[in-house]
């Protein structure tokens, strides 16, 4: 990637870092899926949890959350094309394969066996392909946010029109990554106003070389205009066949899934946890404090026994 708009990532990255008080060290490790590396904030010490967040938005935008979850290795993971991680070399034929087969490379170098997961939107959607797919390698998963595509949720209809092959490409054109661009992002997601830094890390993501390629791949992946497509949708079948334990935390002003979508996701999983906070889609920007109470509770009770961090 060109080194200005790595170091204007990294600079980014730092302030928003230092402005929620983490102290990180990056570590970057190889994924066979991807053919390039992936990149990890690493913070904290204990039993250790990856995060994973949504579509288009890096792992340090978890930095609130990350500051107060406390007993934790936590393991902050840019999605493909997304921060530090490299953009896949092309599109993915299969997303779903694509995700499980990077979340485990990711694993499988960060030497984690069977993590707790906390994670956001397509992060989610991502911790639950593979607790089906791989449940030897998932511990237990928080929800932050409605996860991308479980039912009876949507997307905004911004996010389904870029998802067309030509109106999305000319909608991408007319809104270049810029402040007034993240402001009305902010504003469809219902997290308007962002913290300043936040807004400017989301903004230097967006700038990154492969970022627009990545991000309209994964949108034709996961919907068309009517909404979600059935082959990466989520249903009450497959919720029914996770065995790990779940923690759901929906926020009331949610775009994308209502309470109700998350009382039907938490009466289709065996064994799942709902709570209600303020906000958005991206809860923990609205109140930290109470989602990570909510986080630490779920994780002391199911990820006591798992294995200690990996080297």
């Amino acid at each position: 990637m060109p080194a200005q708009s790595k170091q204007a990532f990294e600079v980014a990255q730092a302030a928003v870092l230092d402005r929620f008080g983490v102290q990180a060290e990056s570590r970057y490790v190889e994924v066979k899926m991807l053919e390039g590396r992936a990149h990890a904030l690493v913070t904290g010490e204990g039993p250790p949890a990856l995060m994973l967040n949504g579509i288009g938005t890096p792992a340090a935008m978890l930095a609130p959350l990350m500051a107060r979850v406390v007993g934790r290795t936590l393991y902050a993971v840019d999605l493909p094309g997304y921060g530090l991680t490299d953009p896949p070399a092309d599109d993915p034929p299969g997303l779903r394969a694509h995700a499980v087969g990077f979340v485990e490379g990711v694993l499988d170098g960060l030497g984690l066996e069977r993590p707790a997961f906390v994670s956001n939107s397509l992060g989610s959607l991502w911790a639950l392909w593979l607790a089906i797919d791989r449940p030897q390698r998932v511990g237990a998963v928080a929800h932050i946010g409605c996860p991308a595509l479980a039912p009876g949720t949507s997307a905004p209809l911004p996010m389904r029109l870029l998802s067309t092959r030509f109106l999305g490409a000319a909608l991408m054109r007319l809104q270049r990554p810029s402040p007034r661009q993240v402001e009305q992002l902010s504003k469809m997601v219902c997290e308007y106003p962002l913290p300043a830094e936040i807004a400017e890390l989301i903004l230097a993501t967006e700038r990154m070389p492969g970022f627009e390629r990545t991000f309209r791949s994964n949108l034709r992946a996961l919907l068309r205009l009517r909404g979600a497509r059935a082959r990466t949708a989520l249903t009450e079948s497959q919720l029914t066949a996770v065995e790990q334990p779940n923690l759901l935390v929906f926020a009331n002003r949610d775009p994308m899934g209502s309470e109700q979508a998350g009382r039907r996701m938490a009466e289709a999983l065996p064994d799942a946890e709902l709570h209600i906070g303020e906000g958005g889609h991206c809860p923990w920007l609205d109140d930290a404090e109470q989602v990570a109470e909510w986080v630490n509770r779920f994780l002391e009770r199911t990820t006591s026994r798992l294995p200690a961090a990996g080297v």
